[in-house]
């Protein structure tokens, strides 16, 4: 089941020079339970759909679904109780410096008018969820940038949603505290059954947490798929620069010139998934064939990896060796195969 549909969605925006086209025709389906991924540069349009999902930005055309509800269509009751059911993390935490830990995440609860035994009760567990029951009466200022964002996953959580959206969360942390938090999303995933979707310009958050990703430019969805599937068989310019941060495919300057030298008959570049490579040197030598593995790099996804090696073949004494590897290579499941040289 569809736990956020966006159907044909555009947006426009009025400014000094005209009409500007922030999201240009924009289909989306997210399942729920999952971890979908939106990346893309800056001004890709990333950030205005996500608004759209909770209702702060209204589409120019096209529906957007959360739960088979059309938000657009939402007002007073029906749209508050939507913004509890979908929760926002922020990049910049958003938390009031002079309120406590606990009274940052009771807000919405508080606002919301909820009974006061009701706000206790979930604040508590909302902290203890993220690990910071112990910080409940510290104030912003005395945390760190990470344990800052745990408050603010905690103040998302408390209304017990269904779709937590994650703007940018670890773009202000360090690399140490980004995996801490990311870690944390995976677990309320996991744990609770929330949907997520995280939009970042870090295709590397993506590969560590997501089930899908789209990637967006100039408003548009210009692809989109299994992580595994995308990262492997990136189709677009810009998805390929992305995925080269995280499995690179350039070789290295050293074995570039080894291969410019002649040094081998054929070189060619395989990209596998799940584990498909193991053992394929040992069975391309079982043809007959020299092998020489000159670059290899891997990705750990969140449900399996993807990696990509660069070997450079040489006949050996029995005929028809290089021919027959290559045969093997090509009819291998899970690998494509790219002659680089």
């Amino acid at each position: 089941m569809s736990a956020i549909a966006i159907e044909g969605v555009s947006k426009r925006f009025d400014s000094k020079s005209g009409k500007v086209l922030a999201l240009d025709t924009v289909d989306l389906d997210v399942a729920s339970g999952e971890i979908f991924g939106v990346v893309g540069t800056s001004g890709a349009g990333k950030s205005t759909l996500l608004r759209t999902i909770n209702g702060l930005e209204t589409p120019s055309s096209g529906r957007v679904l959360v739960n088979g509800d059309e938000v657009s269509g939402l007002k007073g009751a029906p749209l508050r109780a939507l913004r509890r059911d979908v929760s926002m993390v922020f990049q910049h935490f958003n938390l009031l410096a002079t309120q406590t830990v606990a009274q940052n995440v009771a807000m919405p609860l508080v606002l919301a008018k909820e009974k006061k035994g009701i706000v206790a009760k979930r604040v508590r567990e909302a902290l203890d969820l993220v690990g910071l029951a112990e910080r409940a009466d510290y104030l912003p200022k005395q945390l760190s940038g990470g344990q800052r964002q745990r408050v603010g996953i905690a103040r998302a959580l408390v209304t017990d949603p269904k779709v937590l959206l994650c703007d940018e969360p670890t773009s202000a942390l360090d690399p140490l505290t980004t995996n801490q938090i990311l870690d944390l999303i995976t677990k309320v995933n996991e744990e609770l059954g929330i949907t997520v979707v995280i939009i970042t310009h870090e295709i590397s958050v993506v590969s560590r947490i997501a089930d899908k990703v789209a990637v967006m430019e100039g408003g548009r969805v210009i692809e989109q798929g299994e992580v595994a599937e995308v990262f492997s068989r990136p189709r677009e310019p810009l998805t390929r620069r992305f995925v080269e941060t995280v499995v690179p495919q350039r070789l290295p300057l050293a074995v570039a010139n080894e291969v410019s030298a002649g040094r081998f008959s054929t070189v060619v570049r395989v990209v596998h998934r799940g584990g498909s490579a193991r053992g394929l040197i040992s069975d391309l030598t079982k043809c007959g064939v020299e092998v020489s593995l000159l670059h290899a790099a891997d990705a750990v996804l969140r449900r399996q990896t993807v990696g990509t090696m660069v070997l450079g073949l040489n006949p050996g004494a029995v005929p028809g060796s290089e021919t027959k590897a290559l045969g093997l290579l090509h009819e291998r499941a899970g690998i494509d195969v790219e002659v680089v040289n």
